[in-house]
């Protein structure tokens, strides 16, 4: 994101967010302190809209931004690190499958809020669908950092440990890989309402016209009347959750089995 040209409305985050970095709370009053990041697919250059950033602290956007060095590092150490990625990942299933539940209910509560005429209604489940998406999407990049940490040191961990930490960072990966398929089906929910799966303004055309976000194909999930199966598209999210929340038991198996190698 560093070599990105964009501009964005900081303040108007920063005051959204109340001036607390989304992922470890740290409260900061300038710009020395707390950052702007953008999460999700967002324009390459020109102005960022503010469904697609979020604030964060100095440490934790160096973190998402710098890469690390392949460098020793001790058994204590690598575990540690081991156990945070596990941690965070965990976070992240909640995570996703909270913005999974919201997204599904979104045909169900839009259509009602209209049928009864309640706009505020409306009004709190898009704001809460667009402050969801921000979180979990910050959620997957932090955990996405943390693999990339982690694929970084199988050259430097010693040989013999290195299997089992692969098993590990593979299985991780898989699992990642699975959440973010969850998180791309919820939004296709939004873009079948014919709203941006970003910023939640009306959707006419290939891309949105607020925030520039190019939207979520759903020929795949339309009946032969043109209309949108939503109950196929829920099964499949739920599917794909179920498949991503099994893959723990594996990732727990394998943290085990890292944990075992670091201690022999």
């Amino acid at each position: 994101m560093t070599a990105r040209d964009w501009t964005a409305d900081r303040e108007s985050v920063f005051d959204r967010d109340a001036f607390t970095c989304r992922h470890c709370e740290t409260v900061g009053d300038d710009a020395t302190t707390i950052r702007l990041h953008p999460v999700g697919d967002v324009p390459r250059e020109g102005t960022v809209h503010e469904s697609a950033l979020v604030t964060v602290c100095a440490d934790c956007l160096d973190m998402l931004e710098t890469p690390s060095a392949a460098t020793a590092v001790t058994a204590e150490t690598l575990f540690h690190r081991v156990r945070e990625t596990t941690r965070l990942q965990g976070a992240s299933i909640s995570d996703v499958a909270t913005f999974a539940s919201l997204s599904t209910s979104l045909p169900a509560t839009l259509e009602s809020a209209r049928d009864d005429g309640t706009e505020a209604d409306s009004d709190d489940a898009m704001s809460d669908y667009r402050c969801t998406r921000r979180d979990v999407l910050l959620s997957m990049a932090v955990v996405d950092a943390h693999l990339e940490e982690l694929a970084v040191l199988e050259s430097a961990v010693d040989s013999d440990v290195r299997p089992s930490l692969e098993a590990f960072t593979e299985t991780a990966a898989t699992l990642q890989s699975g959440l973010i398929e969850t998180v791309e089906l919820s939004e296709t929910v939004v873009a079948g309402l014919e709203r941006c799966h970003g910023c939640f303004d009306s959707l006419e055309g290939k891309t949105c016209s607020t925030c520039g976000l190019e939207a979520r194909e759903t020929a795949d999930w339309r009946h032969t009347s043109g209309s949108i199966a939503f109950d196929q598209l829920f099964g499949t999210i739920n599917e794909t959750l179920q498949d991503a929340s099994e893959t723990t038991d594996t990732l727990t198996d394998r943290t085990t089995a890292l944990a075992e190698r670091l201690t022999a």
